[in-house]
């Protein structure tokens, strides 16, 4: 494993936000979900996809609050752009589990 510097690593916004929309994303080659994330006043509410369909429903992703990398440029996915990416980990069969708060906080929070 390579080592970062702390001056590298702050260069990330990783910030706080809540799942408002989670759609079906027909046209992604492995299966994914089409979400809306919403960040907080400051930055507004930003597109992704999510390859999470084999742990989550749409339903259980509604109000999920989520870590979210919100300084990544724009990821052409076939016809949808994502605007952010929400974090997580890989478990056993590759599935990812995601990176979630222990407690409600506002959106738009930044990691500390």
């Amino acid at each position: 494993m390579d080592n970062v510097l702390f001056k590298d690593f702050v260069k990330l916004d990783i910030r706080i936000g809540t799942i408002i929309q989670a759609e079906d994303f027909p046209e992604a080659i492995k299966p994914a979900y089409q979400l809306k994330v919403d960040l907080g006043k400051e930055i507004g509410i930003k597109n992704t996809s999510a390859q999470i369909t084999d742990l989550y429903t749409k339903d259980e992703l509604l109000n999920k609050q989520v870590i979210v990398v919100v300084n990544f440029p724009p990821k052409q996915i076939g016809p949808y752009i994502s605007e952010c990416l929400i974090t997580g980990f890989y478990s056993k069969g590759k599935s990812v589990v995601l990176a979630v708060p222990d407690k409600k906080i506002a959106n738009g929070l930044r990691l500390a």
